[in-house]
């Protein structure tokens, strides 16, 4: 029996980890993904020193049975473990256990290629790779992160293959090629962009920055020391099990009103977003994502406490502008990016001139509309559904990807970021490794009733003398 994860990031490398085995009989694991940042990912394979983690160090193990296992890793005291270290260390992290595990089990492989079609055969897949290759496989796991950045809605072709645009800003080094005067758009407010001005902050940048985005929301900053648990009232327990927006929006209103600190409302819905996600029609959800989702993004995936500093010392002195808006048009000029942006309420859309335009708008999930190869290929050969919503990929309960009719591809699963229109709450470290080691038992489950099926079918065929 092989197992075949493909997507060498957090969730990929993670459950490897997790199947790696030195026992007799237990299936062989393979992990495909791409060499440069294998076991590490986009997130902490391309982060620089002033990328921080968004976790404290004491919550970050890979396991949800050893979440101090990174602070324990690192020899981390009570205060490390309550720090937001760089996240170039979770990437040493967690390339050291993969190695570790590769050490110490007979059953896993590492294949750095990447991966490029997945074709179904009987009862199996093979796997093509990027060199020509291929290999069987029983079951597949797609552990494939985020997808890569579509560009811009607006922006002209000519703009889209000049360096003055910055489709994704950790890729060869662009942000490095940026003048320290120049005048930089951001298109995106989250958590990308944060990192985008924390470097160039860094490198010493002295030009303006303008942010823009739908809102104008910037993420908030986690409190330098971790606040107590808060135990949910039953108005927030009964409105959870209603599945409507309007009585949850209201109950955690008037929480936030009497708690100690709104962050200890939004800690302790945590673990009641899934199911809750899961229970919303999609009418509901839809409202939610038009509505609250950039509310609820910035509240509940936070900034360390020394980004957020960066970023308020940016605005204190008018480098850094925020603005609720949204670009219309982005063209090349000999002068630069001619951008029109039209802000939020308003009729009249103004022009500014820019040297750079740089995409920050986060995670894309969206499967129809990705350059995504691999994605592609499954989608067009219909082993793969869209979420109605943009949010990834149509999937069961255990994890099971449904194809173009609704049906469940049998042994193709989903792993990670694809998986939010299932889940919504599933980019962050734990509920990541939840995800994994529940997908795991699954596999080990389905391993142990396959072996037994073919062990009665070599039985039946010994005793009819064949």
């Amino acid at each position: 029996m092989r197992i075949t994860i493909v997507g060498a990031g957090f969730s990929g490398s993670v459950l490897a980890t997790q199947l790696a085995s030195a026992e007799e009989g237990a299936p062989e694991i393979c992990l495909v993904g791409v060499g440069e940042t294998f076991a590490r990912g986009i997130a902490y394979g391309q982060a620089r020193p002033e990328h921080l983690l968004n976790v404290r160090a004491g919550l970050l193990g890979t396991h949800p049975d050893g979440p101090d296992d990174f602070a324990t890793w690192l020899s981390l005291g009570p205060r490390g473990r309550d720090e937001f270290l760089p996240r170039v260390a979770y990437g040493d992290y967690l390339a050291e256990r993969l190695r570790e595990a590769h050490e110490a089990a007979g059953n896993l492989s590492l294949i750095r290629q990447e991966a490029i079609a997945i074709t179904r055969v009987g009862e199996g897949y093979r796997v093509h790779l990027d060199d020509g290759g291929y290999f069987a496989s029983d079951r597949v796991v797609l552990a494939l992160g985020a997808l890569p950045p579509q560009r811009l809605a607006g922006i002209g072709p000519r703009l889209a293959q000049s360096p003055r645009y910055i489709g994704w800003p950790w890729q060869d080094d662009a942000l490095e090629r940026i003048e320290t005067d120049a005048r930089v758009l951001i298109v995106g407010t989250g958590l990308t962009m944060a990192d985008v001005a924390a470097t160039l902050a860094a490198r010493g940048h002295r030009g303006g920055l303008t942010a823009i985005s739908r809102h104008g929301l910037l993420p908030r900053a986690h409190a330098a020391v971790p606040g107590a648990a808060i135990e949910l009232p039953p108005s927030i327990r009964q409105a959870l099990g209603g599945r409507y927006l309007r009585a949850l929006l209201a109950a955690v209103r008037s929480l936030v009103h009497v708690a100690p600190d709104w962050r200890s409302v939004v800690d302790g819905l945590r673990p009641h977003t899934q199911a809750f996600w899961r229970s919303l029609p999609d009418a509901q959800r839809a409202r939610f994502l038009r509505h609250l989702r950039s509310h609820w993004e910035v509240a509940r995936h936070r900034i360390a406490p020394r980004v957020a500093e960066v970023i308020e010392g940016l605005q204190a002195s008018g480098q850094l502008q925020v603005r609720a808006a949204r670009l219309l048009r982005a063209g090349l000029r000999a002068q630069g990016a001619e951008v029109l942006l039209r802000g939020r309420g308003e009729e009249q859309a103004d022009v500014a001139q820019y040297d750079y335009v740089i995409r920050a708008t986060g995670l894309d999930t969206d499967i129809v509309r990705t350059t995504h190869p691999l994605v592609s290929h499954l989608l067009e050969s219909g082993l793969l559904a869209a979420d109605p919503h943009g949010l990834g990929v149509e999937v069961g309960d255990d994890l099971q990807v449904r194809d173009r009719h609704g049906a469940p591809v049998r042994g193709l699963y989903c792993l990670g970021p694809l998986l939010r229109g299932h889940l919504w709450e599933i980019t962050a470290v734990p509920e990541l490794r939840t995800a994994a080691a529940a997908l795991a038992t699954t596999l080990r489950a389905g391993t142990s009733s396959s072996q037994r099926r073919h062990g009665l079918a070599r039985e039946l065929l010994l005793s009819a003398g064949l």
